[in-house]
């Protein structure tokens, strides 16, 4: 059992100090900077940022940290890699989970394309090992963001390159073709886990412009909370704006909308739906 699902054994992984907030950097109408984006997280009581960035925000990277410090927020994570932003961490002492997405290689057998995949991740693989830093395979579509092949590509890894920092971030809105086989796939991926992102779904959301829905506002969302709690995992739990949305104002529906979903898996009554401020459902037809 990791550090982060040790400290969560027992404990709501729902709750509001074990959110992470994501894709809340270049994704927000009101483009904050590192101070205004650290003032509104402590704001919400969130306590935890996964970092997304673009070339603008380069220049920024230590301002970030140094706000994220002033109010009280863990930098949990940063996306992909960038020499700046390890350099910081290693003179900061800082060890953020370092999440990248997996492509997969061109190979003639699935076996030879998981070798040859991992083989690939092996530099960064050395360089987060030396950071301290976890290693998160992300779920971004294609071969690579299907579970079955994260697992196999992080097995090899831990098991072949004494890789026990490699692991698995999923992402619910990048899943809706696993929607079928949620549970069996949270189950294998469990072992790896080190932040689930959620999000509002329905089945062919992201074929039916619903791709990113404020949680509450799916249809499947109270089943697909009460699959994740029965799990067992207690890491992190991710909420999201990536949207070009106000990111406070969509933070806020996200923490309504589970609010008022972890009242039902507690039994209590549903009440009146929350109303969002920055999603509205598509005209239906």
């Amino acid at each position: 059992m990791s550090f982060a699902a040790s400290e969560r054994a027992g404990k709501d992984i729902f709750a509001h100090d074990n959110l992470v907030a994501w894709c809340i950097v270049p994704f927000d109408a009101k483009k904050r900077g590192p101070e205004e984006r650290a003032a509104m997280l402590e704001r919400l009581g969130i306590k935890r940022l996964a970092y997304d960035w673009r070339a603008e925000h380069v220049p920024t990277f230590e301002a970030e940290i140094k706000a994220t410090k002033k109010h009280g927020i863990e930098f949990t994570a940063f996306w992909g890699q960038h020499e700046d932003a390890f350099k910081l961490f290693e003179k900061r002492g800082m060890k953020p989970q370092i999440w990248v997405t997996l492509s997969g290689a061109n190979a003639p057998t699935i076996e030879e394309r998981v070798k040859l995949t991992a083989q690939r991740m092996l530099p960064l693989v050395e360089r987060t090992r030396k950071l301290g830093c976890s290693l998160g395979l992300y779920n971004h579509g294609g071969w690579g963001g299907e579970p079955e092949n994260m697992i196999a590509v992080a097995k090899l890894l831990r098991e072949q390159h004494g890789a026990a920092h490699v692991g698995i971030v999923y992402n619910l809105h990048h899943g809706h073709d696993h929607l079928d086989r949620f549970p069996a796939a949270l189950a294998a991926m469990k072992p790896y886990l080190l932040c689930l992102n959620l999000n509002g779904m329905t089945q062919g959301g992201d074929k039916r412009g619903m791709k990113i829905l404020p949680l509450g506002q799916g249809d499947l969302d109270l089943q697909l909370l009460k699959t994740i709690r029965d799990s067992g995992y207690r890491g992190r739990i991710g909420i999201l704006n990536h949207t070009g949305e106000d990111a406070e104002a969509r933070l806020k529906d996200n923490l309504d909308g589970l609010d008022w979903l972890v009242a039902q898996l507690g039994g209590k009554p549903a009440g009146p739906k929350p109303q969002p401020r920055s999603w509205r459902p598509p005209p239906s037809k």
